[in-house]
């Protein structure tokens, strides 16, 4: 069910975080240029509100047609979002999101039902005419059906918004939250509900408290700091100031994931940090412009509307204060002498035996290469769940690592883990995605990796592969 979930929740997201520029970009011009802004501008501020209300969505539109049916999907999706924007006064983000899709797999039935039948030479007209005629169509059904519905539907929620914010409830989502981010469901809970449902905030009020739910760097910093200063492990205790910086000026959260699941108890700690900030950001009425992504510390103060900043680097302070005080005790009080990767090897294991399936099928690097020379290894893929992130920072670790022991002719991409490309001869990923990255590409030898800055597997794969 997991494993449902993580797919289902990197499809929403999927469509929002190739976008995410186009957010940033609203949030600095709202941030700036409104009438509250930093550098008020009434001729800059009427760009807001046609990209909020027509580029934002259209371009997560855009995205979700592409994911089902390609760049005809893609352009059948733009075309059905008009009329969903337009058959209703909210901002139709959520619309999209299901106009987008829909429209794809419109075009993707209908081009495999006429595969082989259209005469010689009427391939253009046909493919060209089949969007204009199908587009239209599905226009028309978003703009009747779709656009008023999802207004309903948004009607009620904005409902239920205002019945947190009033009833001071808000702070208490975090409970779900936290323990969801350390599955791997980051992404999709703050790019697939809070981001829409913050836009909607900012078009009236100029900020939303949305985009410092998940973002707040501050819980998985007090559970870092934590570890840095009272760590029985020399490996963990020496890992976890690179991990810290990775993860607060980077953005990086999946860096501490492994620290949270190597002593789940520290999960009472990034909840105590996580809703001690939602009270204060709630209590103070602090809100950001923009969706700061990645979740680093700059980012969420670069989205900090004009004479907010210092109460929101605050409530990261905040955050990682109360963070820190529950991990600590946790954290000095453990009796486990498992070193990091011991504990997330032997909970993959566990894992793995729960589900059926034998520990051996997922590769380690002490694997010996499968049907290929190390020497004719010339791509590696490093697989996160967005593929921008930490996938990203992997890639260029194991890259640093490669060229250390002179293969400087491999190629290290990263890429989402659900979208492997079909050149990878081996794929790295963290260990709790090592079930996505098989049936993404079966066949593939697969390592997997519990700390992304220090993990053995990169020396060892280096090693394997040494020139």
């Amino acid at each position: 069910m997991k494993e449902k979930i993580q797919s289902f929740g990197r499809f929403l997201s999927g469509m929002v975080m190739p976008n995410i520029g186009a957010f940033i970009a609203w949030g600095l011009l709202t941030a700036l240029f409104i009438d509250t802004g930093w550098l008020p501008n009434a001729q800059l501020s009427t760009i807001v509100g046609p990209m909020l209300t027509y580029l934002l969505p259209i371009l997560i539109a855009y995205q979700g047609g592409k994911m089902v049916g390609g760049n005809r999907g893609a352009v059948m999706g733009a075309i059905m979002t008009i009329g969903v924007i337009c058959g209703t006064e909210y901002t139709m983000f959520m619309g999209a999101m299901i106009a987008g899709p829909l429209a794809g797999l419109v075009i993707k039935k209908f081009d495999k039902a006429v595969e082989g039948k259209i005469p010689t030479g009427f391939e253009m007209l046909v493919n060209n005419f089949s969007v204009g005629i199908l587009g239209l169509g599905l226009a028309i059904i978003g703009y009747y059906v779709i656009g008023p519905f999802m207004g309903g539907v948004l009607a009620v929620l904005n409902a239920g918004v205002a019945v947190l914010v009033e009833n001071n409830i808000l702070p208490l989502v975090s409970v779900f939250v936290e323990p969801a981010k350390v599955l791997f469901l980051n992404n999709a809970i703050n790019h697939g509900i809070f981001t829409p449902l913050g836009a909607e905030q900012v078009a009236n009020a100029g900020k939303s408290i949305f985009y410092m739910i998940e973002t707040n760097p501050g819980a998985g910093t007090g559970v870092l700091l934590a570890y840095w200063l009272f760590a029985k492990d020399k490996v963990t205790k020496d890992s976890a100031p690179g991990a810290l910086i990775v993860h607060l000026l980077g953005g990086i959260h999946e860096i501490y994931f492994p620290y949270v699941l190597m002593n789940p108890l520290l999960l009472l700690a990034t909840i105590g940090g996580s809703v001690a900030a939602m009270i204060f950001n709630t209590a103070f009425n602090l809100g950001l412009a923009g969706p700061p992504s990645p979740g680093s510390i700059i980012a969420y103060l670069g989205m900090a509307p004009r004479g907010s900043t210092f109460m929101v680097l605050l409530s990261v302070v905040v955050a990682a204060g109360v963070s820190f005080a529950i991990a600590a005790p946790i954290i000095r009080l453990s009796n486990s002498k498992q070193s990091l990767e011991d504990s997330t090897e032997k909970m993959r294991e566990m894992k793995a035996q729960a589900k059926g399936v034998a520990a051996s099928t997922v590769s380690t690097a002490a694997d010996a290469l499968v049907n290929v020379a190390p020497s004719d290894i010339k791509h590696i893929v490093f697989a996160c769940d967005a593929g921008m992130g930490s996938s990203a920072m992997g890639a260029t670790v194991l890259r640093k690592k490669l060229s250390e022991v002179g293969r400087t002719d491999i190629e290290v991409k990263h890429a989402s883990v659900s979208e492997i490309p079909e050149d990878a001869q081996i794929v790295v990923t963290h260990q709790d995605l090592a079930a996505r990255a098989k049936k993404s590409a079966p066949g593939v030898r697969v390592i997997t990796i519990s700390n992304f800055m220090s993990a053995p597997e990169y020396d060892a794969l280096a090693n394997e592969l040494r020139a």
